[in-house]
């Protein structure tokens, strides 16, 4: 037999192919183009080889390559599949020249069928029945004087090639004469032969084919009949055996001359003759065959329980016992669905993408080549799958596929799933009333929505969104706003999960394609359903073709939510539909939504819906109710910065966004002059989780961390929003002012049970003036009690951070691995518990943060769970714990490091004293000679994985074991704004990798591989993230270009990561501690006389603090226009990122003249009339305010 066979084909087949070759024991070899390079089959197969190039003629199509290919890996055979080169004579002649099997007919027969013409004169010559038709045409006139002889309809086909490509129907002249050129063009590219011919056209025909096989040696089966008929321009969409409502005379015919035509060639392997069928005399006539396997053989093995690839590639190794010994007593019925990524009410207009996620049910044979993560390229067939189902009888197969149908789902592109469930409830379908034509007058109108404008920021979110991962750095995300949509969802009935649509400052336009029920609310985006206006907070009934258009932001508020009923149907990933886009995951595409999505809804029937109480009051004056801590006065604060805190109203920062919105105010006098081993800074403390929407010093800068903020930091938080004010943060914008109001730990937990009372019952919101409370900055404390924990004579405190957070803390601010053994083992007891209403537990350098839903299960009850833990804890020095050793390469200094050091000079701090090397200031602050010496301690170091998440999704915080390998740096003050994925990092006396692009504050030294696979599973990802606690991670050297290609290979499996399993002992460890303590207290002594020298240095240059508040561009003069200029306004504050013109352009009415950057998003600024730009009054990188002019235009003359 083979040992090794090549797949001269992509994709569903390829798969397929690989699927019996591993049967059969015989390697396989996949060849691809760049589109696929990590597309399924080419990891399915054991030899994968690139093709060059971007054209179907330089790729798939490009036979030499192939054969190239073949010669340099030693390949035996070839098998083509379908499509591409499957029925190329040319193709098998060179492989027939070149004493390399070609699994198929000979070129002569391929020759023979191949060619359309050909066949019909061989049925001819066989009495096979035939339509009328043509001889090859050479000219436009022929073809003209042939169709008038035979009589329209008539058919254009393309002689070679097949699958519905190269076909025309052609009704008069006119549709003859526009089609000749263009059919001929698509058989020349597609089939590299440009002949077609005319064929009369039935109008009500059925397409029935007959599966022949034969061995060459005058042995010809055919095995059974297919019925094809259910087509969309001309392809086929849905296949069957047997032929439904034929009689057992008429298939006996069929075979019979199906046998005629493969002994008139003497056939070899598998091939498929085709006939129309007249339903109205019951005749049939000879069509077509094809010389290779359908796209369809899977029904024809299903009934008859053969496998024709296997018997293809043994005919072609010269055994045909399988078919000498086969007696054709086929079981059963079989139906074929095909899935194609298209939007079958759009006039089947192809879908291209991301996939996000595939349902299929198990219990089916599902040929395809998608799966959750993969990229559908603009450049091949649409089919993404084959749903093939056998069941007894006809009638059950049409039960089950329907169960199949609700159970399938693509997300991320649009298919024909639905459009499939709609033909198999046609009464044609299940009384097989059908011909090839009958789908052209289905009325079909799925229930999706077509976006047709975007906005500024549009994304699908839900509620509660996304929980249980806070401790590996995944956000909530969610709502920003969460209060709104859950009013919106309880108005529609709806289940509490379902999804949303949430919009910022500028909304989206909405077109749906059937009925439904919709609600908004949120700031007022002047909202219009066909051109009229709409009230907020209202069941609002939908009509086909209804067009919903959500404008600018008018008055206050920020984001406006839509609500539908039933929900939007999209993906759930880790548990949430929510939309993570820093992360690339959740929601629609894993991003925001753009023109030209289509999003699906649910059928639902007409109901009565109740008016809503409640709605958010929106304001630029905001009160937001806080719990004090978790870190106050006067550990971190002094009194009067706790005091000042409360006192001020904040201003809203134009640079906030999902993560985090930024306030401008006071800068804190601080209760510590630095961090210590944290850093430089005295907001920095070793690494903590965050709790949602806590008041984080970034440095000097408060930001309230937001829905998509990061899970564990090292700063300091003086207050934290307490659960049932954190709607508020989501209608913040720019310039809006905030005073933060102290609530108890007691009003909380009754404010926030009496908010979700009034949620679930529709009834009045609680007020805040309610609950604060009067509030004592000298006897406050966020401390809610200290235990002691004698065994390591610890003191534990634990601290308040919101009503639905505490954080727990083991002893003296500093890094100490037993520390973290400890929070382990405390963590591990409270887990083993499983307690319903804990959330998350999550794990810092020297704390452990539970999260809590307070409606599940008290504040006391879980102080009670802490202190029983403490009490229960015994030996932590003999604790061992599971530790890999996990080795990654990384490209020292790499340029996007330095990329990053630019964007930070240019646009957040160009004097930082980190800039403009990072690694020259790891060298300084930690006293070394050079920055070889700062490399080689990097390379040596082995780093303990003390937490995960610390910049989002699976990243690490990791410390050196050994001491002298710790240097210490201060962070980014303020943070960068952008960081590349992976980027690697010191702060304080942590290393951590990037797990995603985004703001960070690490000084950084290089970068490495990913940290999180979102999509698939391999060796390294069992999970989406590579690391565990405890894992000890260890460098080795790459230039960037490598990185490059590992990068490229190692999310799909193919750059095997060096990994030692292993455990790490306290004991052990701190017997090494105790034996180079000599070493350790040197280093450190060095570093920390460097690390005050640059403290020093700092306050001498004025360095140690930077003004966070923003300048603002002085208002320029009082500007006059003349009667024929107008102003170009800023819409809202920001930062200019883009001039798109200059003095002198003309312009027309809607293009962009600005773009502003602003809450982290792009903003156009548009003109709203024509004319020519007289003046720019800003230039790139101005920060600017709302309402400023930006540019004068003088109007056209009309």
């Amino acid at each position: 037999m083979f040992k090794r066979v090549l797949i001269a084909n992509r994709a569903e087949i390829a798969n397929r192919v690989i699927r019996t070759l591993k049967k059969m024991g015989i390697e396989s070899v996949a060849i691809y183009s760049e589109a696929d390079k990590h597309a399924s089959f080419v990891r399915n197969a054991n030899i994968s080889v690139q093709l060059h190039g971007t054209t179907l003629e330089e790729t798939y199509l490009n036979y030499k390559k192939i054969i190239e290919i073949c010669k340099e890996y030693n390949v035996d055979a070839i098998h083509p599949g379908y499509g591409f080169l499957s029925e190329n004579v040319n193709f098998v002649k060179e492989c027939e020249k070149s004493s390399i099997v070609f699994i198929g007919p000979t070129s002569k027969q391929i020759e023979d069928f191949g060619l359309k013409h050909t066949a019909r004169d061989i049925a001819k010559a066989n009495n096979v029945p035939l339509l009328e038709g043509s001889e090859l045409l050479t000219s436009l006139e022929m073809a003209k004087e042939i169709a008038n002889s035979i009589s329209y309809p008539v058919m254009l086909k393309s002689t070679a090639g097949g699958g519905g490509i190269g076909m025309k129907l052609c009704f008069n002249e006119t549709e003859l004469v526009q089609a000749y050129e263009s059919v001929i063009k698509l058989a020349t590219s597609n089939f590299s032969n440009g002949g077609v011919f005319l064929e009369k056209y039935i109008e009500t025909a059925r397409h029935i084919e007959v599966q022949i096989f034969g061995d060459g040696n005058g042995n010809v089966k055919t095995l059974g009949e297919r019925d094809c008929s259910i087509q969309r321009r001309n392809q086929k969409v849905i296949e069957e055996t047997p032929a439904p409502n034929i009689s057992d005379e008429l298939r006996t015919e069929l075979f019979e001359a199906s046998r005629k035509l493969a002994l008139a060639v003497n056939y070899k392997s598998a091939g498929t003759v085709e006939y129309i069928y007249d339903t109205k005399t019951n005749k049939f006539y000879f069509l077509e065959v094809n010389t290779r396997l359908q796209v369809e053989h899977g029904i024809t093995e299903e009934v008859c329980g053969v496998d024709l690839v296997e018997w293809m590639i043994k005919i072609a190794y010269g055994d045909n016992k399988p078919l000498l010994d086969y007696i054709h007593n086929p079981k059963g019925h079989a139906i074929q669905l095909r899935v194609y990524a298209e939007d079958a009410s759009k006039n089947f207009q192809p879908s291209t993408g991301l996939i996000t996620k595939v349902e299929f049910p198990k219990n089916l044979r599902i040929d395809t080549w998608i799966e959750d993560g993969c990229e559908v390229s603009p450049f091949y067939d649409p089919l993404l799958a084959k749903l093939i189902s056998y069941s007894d009888t006809r009638e059950e197969n049409l039960t089950k596929l329907q169960e199949v149908l609700k159970t399938s789902k693509i997300y991320g592109i649009e298919s024909n799933l639905s459009y499939l469930q709609t033909i198999l409830k046609q009464d044609f379908f299940v009384n097989s009333s059908f011909y090839t034509k009958v789908l052209e007058k289905l009325e079909y109108k799925p229930f999706k929505v077509d976006i047709l404008k975007s906005g500024t920021m549009t994304t699908i979110q839900d509620y509660p969104a996304r929980q249980n991962f806070w401790a590996v750095g995944i956000p909530p995300s969610g709502a920003m706003d969460n209060l709104t949509p859950r009013l919106l969802n309880h108005l529609l009935k709806n289940d509490e999960k379902a999804a949303f649509i949430e919009m910022t400052f500028i909304g989206a336009t909405f077109k749906f394609r059937n009925s439904t029920t919709i609600a908004f609310g949120g700031a007022n985006m002047q909202v219009t359903l066909n051109g009229n206006s709409v009230e907020m907070y209202k069941a609002i009934n939908i009509n086909e073709n209804d067009v919903l258009e959500f404008k600018k932001v008018v008055e206050n508020g920020n984001r406006t939510y839509l609500a539908i009923k039933g929900g939007f149907d999209v993906a759930s990933y880790l548990g949430s539909a929510s939309t993570f886009t820093l992360g690339e995951f959740g929601g629609h595409g894993g991003r925001a939504l753009k023109a030209g999505d289509v999003l699906n809804y649910f059928e639902t029937k007409d109901e009565v819906y109740e008016e809503l109480v409640n709605r958010l009051t929106l304001v630029n004056e905001w009160e937001i109710g806080v719990v004090y801590g978790p870190h106050g006065s006067p550990d971190f604060f002094t009194s009067v910065d706790i005091k000042e805190f409360f006192a001020t109203s904040w201003e809203v920062h134009f640079n906030s966004s999902r993560t985090g919105v930024r306030l401008i105010g006071p800068t804190p006098k601080w209760a510590r002059n630095d961090g210590g081993e944290a850093g430089l800074h005295p907001s920095n403390i070793h690494d903590n989780a965050y709790a949602f929407g806590t008041i984080d010093f970034t440095g000097d800068m408060p930001v309230i961390l937001g829905p998509d903020g990061p899970s564990l930091g090292g700063f300091v938080c003086p207050a934290t929003i307490i659960s049932c004010e954190l709607h508020k943060i989501g209608q913040l914008k720019t310039g809006d002012k905030i005073k933060f109001k102290p609530v108890s730990l007691e009003n909380a937990d009754l404010m926030n049970k009496a908010y979700e009372e009034a949620i679930k019952t529709n009834s009045v919101l609680p007020k805040l003036e309610d609950f604060i409370i009067d509030f004592d900055e000298e006897k406050a404390t966020p401390i809610i009690e200290t235990i002691k924990y004698k065994e390591l004579d610890l003191d534990i405190v634990i601290r308040s951070a919101g009503n639905e957070f505490v954080l727990v803390e083991a002893g003296e601010l500093k890094l100490d691995i037993e520390l973290r053994f400890f929070i382990h083992a405390l963590m591990s007891y409270i887990e083993e518990k499983n307690l319903k209403g804990i959330i998350d537990l999550t794990p810092g350098i020297r704390s452990l943060q539970i999260h809590f839903n307070s409606l599940d299960i008290s504040r006391s009850k879980i102080l009670e769970l802490v202190k029983e833990a403490i009490k229960s804890l015994k030996n932590i020095e003999d604790l061992e714990v599971e530790s890999r050793t996990v080795w990654l390469p990384l490209s020292w200094n790499d340029p996007s490091i330095q990329l990053a050091i630019d964007k930070y000079q240019q646009g957040v701090r160009p004097n930082a004293p980190w800039c403009p090397s990072n690694i020259d200031f790891i060298r300084r602050i930690n006293g070394l000679k050079d920055v070889d010496e700062v490399q080689r301690i990097i390379l040596d170091a082995s780093y303990l994985v003390m937490g995960l998440g610390d910049v989002y999704l699976g990243a690490p915080v990791a410390t050196p074991l050994n001491p002298a390998h710790r240097m210490v740096t201060t962070k980014y003050n303020p943070a960068r704004t952008w960081t590349a994925q992976n980027s690697v990092g010191i702060g304080g006396a942590y290393m951590c990798v990037y797990g995603m692009e985004g703001p960070g504050g690490y000084q950084l030294f290089g970068r490495t591989l990913q940290m999180w696979n979102t999509y698939r599973t391999t060796n390294e990802f069992s999970k989406p993230w590579l690391l565990r606690f405890f894992d000890q991670v260890k460098f080795y050297l790459v230039s960037s270009d490598e990185l490059h290609e590992i990068r490229e290979k190692f999310l799909y499996g193919k750059y095997p990561l060096k990994i030692e399993n292993g455990t790490f002992k306290l004991k052990e460890y701190k017997e090494f501690l105790e034996n180079n303590k000599k070493e350790h207290t040197t280093f450190q002594s060095m570093r920390k006389q460097a690390f005050e020298d640059e403290r020093l240095m700092w306050k001498e240059k004025g360095l140690d603090k930077f003004n966070v508040q923003t300048e603002v561009i002085e208002v320029k003069d009082e500007i006059i226009l003349n009667e024929n200029e107008e102003a170009v306004e800023s819409i809202m504050s920001g930062n200019i990122w883009k001039i798109e013109v200059k003095v002198g352009d003309k312009v027309k009415a809607g293009e962009v003249l600005v773009i502003l950057e602003s809450m982290k998003m792009e903003v156009d600024i548009e003109t709203n009339i024509s004319g020519t730009v007289e003046k720019i009054l800003f230039k790139e990188g101005d920060n600017i305010n709302s309402g400023d002019v930006l540019v004068i235009i003088k109007k056209d003359e009309k």
